[in-house]
């Protein structure tokens, strides 16, 4: 899986960087971090984020985002390490895209 390079948001402006979906890739957990997630495709399209935590010997649900079709534009997040961060690294969420074609993606912190 691939690192999406996080890139930050700052009081004077970004003009973030996309890159075309790959069946799975990975970014960084944080407080103040999120998926920016485009679809241009006719059809609808989820974006899944593996949870790693447990509450109370319960697992925690992956999170799942539906992205419309067309002009579809979600910003997810955030993507707290205490709920996401592989079990790995200890620092990355795993992300999974139910369709690649006509998606971009940019990992943003603030």
């Amino acid at each position: 899986m691939a690192l999406l390079a996080q890139q930050v948001i700052a009081r004077s402006g970004l003009t973030p960087t996309y890159s075309a979906a790959a069946g799975s890739t990975t970014v960084t957990c944080g407080d103040r971090s999120f998926l920016h997630v485009k679809n241009t495709n006719g059809s609808s399209m989820t974006v899944t984020v593996t949870a790693t935590a447990t509450v109370d010997g319960q697992a925690v649900a992956d999170l799942v985002v539906t992205v419309p079709a067309t002009t579809g534009d979600k910003m997810i997040g955030p993507l707290l390490g205490r709920l996401f961060a592989s079990t790995a690294d200890g620092t990355s969420a795993a992300i999974a895209y139910s369709s690649t074609t006509g998606v971009t993606v940019a990992s943003l912190v603030i």
